[in-house]
């Protein structure tokens, strides 16, 4: 009997130490009227790394063009970074975007933005 008290105190202690999960937390109220419906948007993008070459193919599955590049960053502090120029991915259109490093690619990332 004793044993079940204590296990109960227990269970009831650490149940009000731990943080709510992050669905269980207060959020801002937005009322229907304010908020305006998002269209689907933006260019999926793979990018491929063979060596010190790079590829990225990006599809835009969506009706509205979508202005990718890419960037590459070297791991070597003496090899040169590389910013692509914008290329337009159409709708239903697949594109092909590559660049390298001399040694080691450190990182890369496709950027997009909306055609104006």
């Amino acid at each position: 009997m004793r044993f079940s008290r204590r296990l109960a105190s227990t269970t009831v202690a650490v149940a009000l130490v731990l943080p709510l999960p992050l669905e269980m937390m207060a959020h801002a109220r937005v009322h229907a009227a304010e908020t305006e419906p998002q269209e689907p948007y933006g260019a999926e993008c793979w990018i491929r790394l063979t060596g010190s070459h790079v590829t990225a193919y990006c599809h835009n599955p969506y009706p509205e063009t979508d202005r990718v590049s890419l960037h590459v960053e070297c791991a070597r502090w003496w090899d040169i970074d590389s910013d692509g120029s914008w290329v337009d991915a159409e709708p239903a259109q697949t594109v092909r975007l590559t660049a390298r490093c001399w040694k080691e690619v450190g990182s890369v990332w496709v950027s997009h933005r909306r055609e104006s």
